[in-house]
């Protein structure tokens, strides 16, 4: 196992990256076939910051003593990269902005600066990354914790019931992906009172933004060439971001590994997606591996498992499923949608992430992992393991009389979380205390589709943040997403690395934090 960042590589001379030249020339594609480019130049590992000279600590940024006119230059030349560089999203007051490249495209919501991060938490993020990823695997294999865990949330939470059906199936059948892929993010605040990083949850499935992580890294980096000197920022405190090279090079691989080069990449997406540059910066321009998207109700009119294993979509094999969606019940408005998730999970693709992956990123099981000696069932190396546990915040079920108490008593301490990804669903404040005297009352069935978590008060610091062209000043927190990509086939690790990150920034007044569901904007850090 990697256990730190200064022993982060990349495993082949020959490095697969998604590239792309312009977009004027990736429209004149067919929208549903991209293409990885090939490029035999290896890049420099990506590392942590640890190695590298830090100078005086970082200056204080004080936002009161730039004139309005000198924001709006750097407005001015953030718009401009953005367009240049892709770092776009569909417009949501255009009809088919969610459907056809190119169409009613605007800049993403961004920070106009990076937000500063201590250099020691940046580098503790970084030596985990690794660590969590052999720990999805291990509880991937582990079939009976995964159904056992999630036992009573199946008789509470429709969705979780009917992922852990696909699981038992599987298990039935006795099939085991021997070529396992998993992108995974672990999500983190900076906790002020303990002075502690804290792990807000992992996430196994649609990890979103590997590729407007690198541009907007890249964004700040040349913001602060042009304008350091008068911000008095060095561009060079920005570390370097990976994300999108390193998703696109696992990914790469693991078609490798599944040795068909006729084979496919196929993305699998919702049928009105707004955020599709960021998925194609993983999956697009010239050749060598052709890259199909498809929703999950196409896969099911156009699928099928032949005798070998093997899944074609449209007469094509697919050799790696790589999901941009399937992670909430939205994704699954009919039968078809399910078939399809059953269809792919019984095929020997790749999939990015197996049923087993997906379940392993449920907050039952992030839940689970906090209580005594649970990770000593996945892992021998104590140290390892203490340095999970170090980045654990208070994690209960809804079974422990007493913390319903106290977060009866102090909801403002704690946040409710159903088994939900994406934004906009977690509960907070006097809700929490609403939502648990409601379930005293109805009885404790459903106590099991919601775990409890200790609430992370983070530093809260003035920012710019830019959505629809327009600025505006305000006091803002922030999360820290750390990538990790993993590759094993068989017994043999291909990769287990930290990717990059992703900065999200969002007001302080907002308890939610996606940049999708609207609550947030793309960030990068600047080490202090």
């Amino acid at each position: 196992m990697v256990g730190g960042c200064s022993s982060l590589s990349y495993s082949s001379s020959s490095t697969f990256i998604a590239t792309t030249t312009t977009l004027s020339s990736s429209l004149k594609l067919n929208p549903q076939s991209f293409i990885f480019h090939l490029n035999l130049r290896k890049p420099p590992p990506l590392r942590c910051l640890s190695s590298l000279t830090m100078e005086s600590p970082k200056p204080i940024l004080d936002f009161e003593k730039f004139d309005d006119g000198f924001v709006q230059k750097l407005v001015y030349d953030a718009l401009v990269w953005s367009s240049l560089h892709g770092l776009v999203v569909g417009d949501k007051t255009h009809q088919r902005s969610g459907t056809v490249p190119g169409v009613g495209m605007m800049h993403a919501p961004i920070a106009l600066l990076p937000t500063p991060f201590p250099e020691s938490y940046w580098n503790q993020a970084c030596e985990v990354a690794p660590i969590f990823n052999e720990l999805v695997d291990r509880i991937s294999l582990d079939g009976k914790f995964i159904q056992d865990s999630l036992s009573r949330t199946r008789k509470a939470d429709v969705f979780t019931s009917r992922l852990l059906e696909i699981h038992s199936k599987m298990l039935e059948s006795n099939k085991r992906e021997e070529i396992r892929l998993g992108l995974h993010r672990s999500d983190y605040m900076l906790d002020e009172e303990t002075k502690s990083l804290l792990q807000i949850e992992m996430n196994t499935i649609s990890c979103s933004f590997p590729g407007f992580g690198r541009l907007v890294t890249e964004l700040h980096q040349s913001l602060l060439r042009s304008h350091g000197d008068h911000l008095g920022l060095d561009s060079k405190r920005v570390p370097r971001n990976g994300s999108t090279s390193q998703f696109a090079d696992a990914m790469a691989k693991a078609w490798l590994e599944y040795n068909n080069p006729r084979a496919v990449v196929m993305v699998v997406v919702q049928p009105d997606e707004r955020n599709m540059y960021d998925q194609h910066w993983l999956s697009s321009n010239t050749h060598n591996i052709v890259t199909i998207r498809k929703s999950l109700a196409e896969v099911e009119t156009e699928g099928r498992v032949h005798e070998d294993g093997t899944l074609t979509v449209g007469g094509q094999a697919v050799s790696v499923v790589y999901y941009r969606s399937g992670y909430t019940p939205r994704d699954y408005p009919s039968e078809s949608e399910w078939n399809a998730r059953l269809l792919i999970e019984q095929s020997s693709a790749v999939k990015c992430p197996s049923i087993a992956y997906h379940l392993a990123g449920t907050k039952k099981i992030q839940q689970e992992l906090a209580k005594p000696g649970v990770l000593e069932r996945f892992m021998d190396n104590k140290d390892d393991i203490a340095k999970l546990r170090k980045c654990f915040a208070g994690l209960w079920s809804l079974d422990d009389p007493e913390i319903i108490k106290k977060a009866i008593e102090k909801p403002e301490l704690f946040v409710m979380k159903p088994q939900r990804e994406g934004g906009g669903n977690n509960i907070y404040g006097d809700d929490v205390r609403e939502n648990l005297l409601r379930l005293q009352r109805e009885g404790e069935e459903e106590n099991a589709a919601y775990i409890l978590m200790q609430r992370i008060f983070p530093k809260v610091s003035n920012v710019f943040l830019l959505r629809d062209g327009v600025y505006r000043k305000d006091q803002a927190i922030s999360e820290l997403g750390v990538y990790g990509a993993y590759l094993r086939n068989k017994e043999r690790v291909i990769i287990n690395e930290h990717s990059g990150y992703l900065m999200r920034t969002k007001v302080s007044s907002s308890d939610e934090g996606g940049v999708a569901a609207g609550y947030a904007v793309l960030d990068s850090i600047y080490l202090n």
